[in-house]
């Protein structure tokens, strides 16, 4: 399980909860219960009594599928030992013994009002209870129930899946205590990592409020156009950012037979004259999937199915007019609709859909401020990572131009709401002075605050430049005398150019810093070495430039090893080949929980050439699971880089000693370079670089107990014959392999046998072949 360790590589930091209780086992509650075990917090998963011999099956069943659902709802499979099950009827009494209670229940007002009034006989005084529903608000949930318990009770609406969705909406009542909303907040903040946004007490509070608007407006508006599933999936993604999944892909994701419940219940919330109900009636097509178990991914299908007809798999898309299916037809844009922009302002009719339902959603996200939330940025950020758009409403009305849609609104008959209005030509956020600042509904200008604790490199380029910086990489001041190098190319991959900038980095922090983070806002850490110029060298037999980047970066990283001063990697996303290797040659790791780090070159035909082999043998031999000789730890090494795996979370990378003990874990992803920084400050008094490591390899022997290893992968069929020989290659670097053992090898010595393995390989057209096939599908080939 994850083991949270705080900045500065203490583990004294404790969660504001020690214990939790979840009412509900369902997909949402076992997943709650789920991410609150991967912060390393006991959790007790109650439901109701099931019929039989366990009468704890309900819970105990929601568990065993969480161990198997893909994604995995656990980021280490450990920390589902930390959920002790139960029921309400025997086991009830125990939530005395949690600090929070989080009711996952059924939908039913009766039913939770049935539930808290149990709940309020049992728990200890002053305990904050929470219910996880999507729409009702929390007037209602707590009407008739005694004061004590308003005042203890709010609502925490996450998003699914739990582990991924970083978006928590809290709503509170005018009793509701606020040292509960203090500490709700500071956990779920820290210890699940979650981006809190304060809602206010309406139907659907913030998120689904708008989503739901817009997949209904989308739905109903596509087909009074005519539009195919492929159509509006495209015209409504990419040029607006909002993911390829668009409208109809997102319906299946989420489950089809969600879609008439949440329309009654937003129609029976809210007020006659709301915009809601001009799109709130279901396609009478929707009836009929429900019916004929078409709900989406999880059922037979949805708007998209897949078809085994003729023994292949083959994508279908339904028609919206007759119900029938047919092969799904990829759908381009026609030139200069590419972006919202230009796809706003075309004169047909994809164009004329796209001005309808965009406008619409941004219209009536803009009429519901302040009524959902006092400002624009808790609309935006609620959006962002609720439904994963680029950018939120006003963000992207900005992109637009508020004058520009407000007359886009006049065009198709849409009454443009007075925050628009308001801000007439100018824009909603703007930056001043290094701070971005939001147009108020009070006409005024107000800082965008950043929680206590944070810190984001995008703030940094706001107030100044960098101390170096060039095309493909730059390094700032972060304060206290810490310096942080990003990576600036498509992806963070490396090349000779990034190389450079890190070289000249390394010797500007000796002089002028105390310490290094490795560290950046995008998406992913490092997808690893550039293979399209690597590619592209081997293909006019540039063989010199390949080998002197490998020589540059060997360089380079092990200089930043032994730099007279520490260095911190904070990965996020993805961290694979030479972003692992870069990873595993810093002093300290401080790693977002959802890092996806491992050393990948074998699957395209290559090993790892920047010391990525030297630094796990060394990690590995050092653990006292892998002692006994020098055998252990090359066996390991060995699976795990031939198989070119990649931890699925910084816990399983801890597993997989990507991560050492000593290394943090960060789960707020927007906390990780504060982290980062306090771990690199921790590390500077006294700091010694680390002594160059000897290695005892396994030799000739230890190489043909690997060869014989690949060969019976040859024999179950799941090794190719060029598997074969990169493995080769691979366990020639682990063991040294031209002895029968070899003693005192030196660090030097294994950067040799890297850099003759990798260019040897990449000379080879097998190789060649599996990296462009990876440029062009993004999948490894199996040749």
């Amino acid at each position: 399980m994850i083991q949270y360790v705080t900045s500065g590589g203490t583990d004294g930091a404790r969660p504001t909860f020690s214990r939790v209780c979840v009412i509900g086992s369902g997909v949402m509650g076992a997943g709650i219960a789920a991410q609150i075990a991967n912060a390393g917090v006991p959790v007790l998963l109650l439901d109701r009594k099931a019929d039989g011999a366990d009468p704890n099956a309900l819970a105990n069943d929601a568990i065993a599928r969480a161990l198997k659902t893909d994604p995995a709802p656990f980021m280490d499979p450990a920390a589902a030992k930390l959920i002790t099950t139960g029921n309400i009827d025997d086991d009830l009494a125990r939530v005395a013994e949690c600090d929070w209670v989080v009711e996952v229940i059924i939908e039913r007002l009766d039913l939770k009002q049935a539930l808290y009034r149990r709940l309020d006989a049992v728990r200890r005084p002053g305990t904050p209870i929470s219910s996880n529903t999507s729409t009702i608000p929390l007037a209602r949930l707590v009407e008739g129930l005694p004061a004590r318990f308003t005042r203890d009770f709010l609502i925490t609406h996450f998003f699914n899946p739990p582990r991924y969705m970083r978006l928590l909406e809290i709503v509170t009542g005018p009793a509701t205590d606020p040292a509960h909303v203090g500490t709700v907040t500071e956990f779920c903040d820290r210890w699940l990592g979650k981006s809190v946004v304060r809602a206010k007490d309406t139907a659907g509070f913030i998120a689904n409020r708008i989503g739901t608007f817009w997949m209904q407006a989308a739905a109903r508006v596509a087909v009074d156009h005519g539009l195919t599933v492929e159509q509006v999936d495209t015209i409504i993604g990419r040029p607006f950012g909002i993911p390829k999944t668009g409208v109809f892909g997102l319906l299946d994701l989420v489950g089809i037979d969600l879609m008439p419940h949440i329309s009654a219940s937003m129609k029976s919330l809210l007020a006659a004259g709301d915009r809601y109900h001009a799109f709130a009636d279901d396609l009478p097509l929707i009836g009929k999937m429900i019916e004929g178990g078409y709900t989406g991914r999880k059922g037979k299908g949805g708007f998209y199915r897949v078809s085994k007809a003729g023994g292949g798999k083959v994508k279908e898309s339904i028609d919206l007019a007759t119900g029938a299916y047919a092969v799904s037809e990829r759908f381009t844009l026609p030139p200069g609709a590419g972006d919202a922009a230009g796809l706003l302002a075309s004169g047909d009719r994809f164009g004329a859909y796209a001005r309808k339902v965009m406008g619409e959603t941004l219209a009536y996200a803009a009429s519901l401020v302040p009524e959902i939330s006092d400002d624009i940025v808790g609309v935006d950020k609620a959006m962002e990572l609720g439904f994963n758009w680029k950018k939120g409403p006003f963000a992207l009305i900005d992109q637009i131009g508020a004058a520009k849609l407000a007359a886009l609104l006049r065009q198709e008959g849409i009454a443009v709401p007075a925050l628009i209005e308001a801000v007439g030509d100018g824009r909603f956020y703007q930056d001043r002075d290094g701070v971005t600042q939001a147009f108020g509904v009070d006409g005024a200008w107000h800082p965008v605050a950043r929680a206590e604790g944070v810190i984001l490199l995008g703030d940094f380029r706001k107030r100044g430049k960098p101390v170096l910086s060039s095309r493909s990489g730059a390094l700032w001041d972060i304060g206290d005398g810490v310096a942080c190098f990003e990576i600036t190319t498509k992806m963070n991959t490396f090349d000779e150019s990034v190389m450079a900038i890190l070289e000249k980095s390394i010797a500007h922090v000796g002089e002028h810093f105390k310490a290094l983070v490795l560290y950046s806002d995008a998406t992913h850490f490092s997808a690893g070495a550039n293979l399209g110029l690597a590619a592209f060298a081997a293909n006019m037999a540039a063989w010199g430039e390949i080998r002197k980047l490998v020589v540059r970066g060997q360089a380079v990283y092990k200089a930043l090893k032994y730099a007279p001063f520490p260095v911190v990697a904070a990965p996020a996303g993805m961290a694979l080949g030479g972003g692992c290797e870069i990873v595993l040659h810093a002093d300290a790791v401080q790693a977002h929980a959802e890092s996806y780090i491992g050393l990948v070159e074998c699957g395209v035909g290559l090993v790892p050439g920047w010391g990525g082999c030297g630094e796990m043998l060394d990690r590995l031999r050092a653990d006292p699971h892998t002692a006994g000789g020098p055998m252990p730890p090359t066996r390991e090494v060995f699976e795990m880089i031939a198989t070119a795996r990649v931890s699925k979370s910084a816990a399983e990378a801890r597993r997989m000693h990507i991560l050492r003990d000593r290394d943090g874990i960060t789960m707020n992803r927007d906390r990780l370079l504060a982290d980062a920084k306090e771990l690199a400050l921790s590390l500077v008094e006294g700091y010694h670089p680390p002594p160059k490591p000897e290695f005892h390899l396994a030799g000739a022997g230890g190489k043909l107990a690997l060869d014989m290893a690949v060969e019976g992968m040859v024999r179950q069929g799941i090794a190719t014959p060029h598997d074969v020989t990169v493995a080769g290659k691979l366990a020639f670097i682990l063991t040294g392999g031209a002895h029968d053992s070899t003693e005192n090898v030196t660090e030097e010595d294994m950067l040799e046998l890297e850099r003759t393995a990798f260019l040897e390989l990449i000379q080879s057209i097998p190789t060649l072949d599996r990296i462009e096939h990876m440029l062009e599908t993004g999948k490894p080939l199996r040749n």
